[in-house]
């Protein structure tokens, strides 16, 4: 295993990049970041229908989510295959059709997280709000989003950390991501798959699990943050008593 990493390590890095595109890790978190980025909004959107008092809203934001977390992405990476050139009107790239994949993707589990955060508010949060003269718009902006996302930082990491995981669809469609570079050094060994596809794994394992540790940490420092915040302060044997009048 060490002499194919010590081989093949820019492959598995960068891809043929200088030589050709840019991929391996690199374009698998490049990939990442934009998927969760671009879906941001979106996730925003339908959390907020979700959560909203609008009926028709509401009932079709659901069928949304619900239909996009029912479907195989595999099938998400077809259909964006074919219908995005048809929409533009000519053939795009591997990269431009995974692209909106992982938006859509992304986009309906992102949306259960900020929801869940919006549920988890109390509801003397938003009362306070409307008492001080905020409309819906400022409220949601200023008052619950702050919060909820703040909250929720740990879900978003752990969405990211499976939207890396999600990229490795695109070699169904030769996007040249880690996956897909691990596979051209196995064709180009031919002898040595296990020790090939086993340095992909531990790729994956060690960049998950360093950002698993980190959304774990950031969740306790936030935990903490509440506690002190919530915890009022004990009185000790020598606090100050009041003094009583003669």
């Amino acid at each position: 295993m060490l002499d194919i990493l010590s081989d093949n390590w820019l492959l598995f890095l960068i891809g043929q990049y200088p030589n050709g595109p840019l991929g391996g890790l690199a374009l698998t978190l490049i990939l990442s970041i934009a998927g969760l980025l671009l879906s941001f909004p979106l996730s925003v959107l339908l959390a907020l229908c979700r959560t909203g008092a609008i009926t028709p809203l509401r009932w079709a934001s659901a069928v949304i989510v619900y239909a996009v977390r029912g479907m195989p992405i595999v099938m998400l990476v077809f259909w964006s295959y074919f219908l995005v050139p048809a929409l533009i009107g000519h053939s795009v790239t591997g990269v431009m059709t995974l692209i909106p994949t992982l938006v859509i993707y992304e986009a309906a589990y992102l949306s259960e997280v900020i929801r869940a955060g919006i549920q988890a508010l109390p509801q003397g949060q938003q009362e306070a709000a409307r008492s001080l003269g905020f409309g819906y718009w400022r409220t949601t902006s200023l008052v619950i989003l702050p919060q909820a996302i703040s909250n929720m930082i740990p879900g978003i990491v752990t969405q990211f950390i499976s939207t890396i995981k999600d990229t490795s669809i695109g070699y169904v469609i030769s996007v040249q991501e880690m996956t897909y570079s691990a596979n051209s050094v196995n064709n180009n060994l031919l002898t040595q798959p296990f020790q090939v596809f086993a340095i992909l794994a531990l790729t994956y394992f060690c960049v998950c699990y360093v950002l698993t540790q980190l959304a774990a940490r950031f969740e306790r420092r936030t935990t903490g943050k509440r506690t002190e915040t919530t915890t009022p302060p004990r009185r000790t044997l020598f606090a100050k008593r009041p003094l009583r009048r003669v």
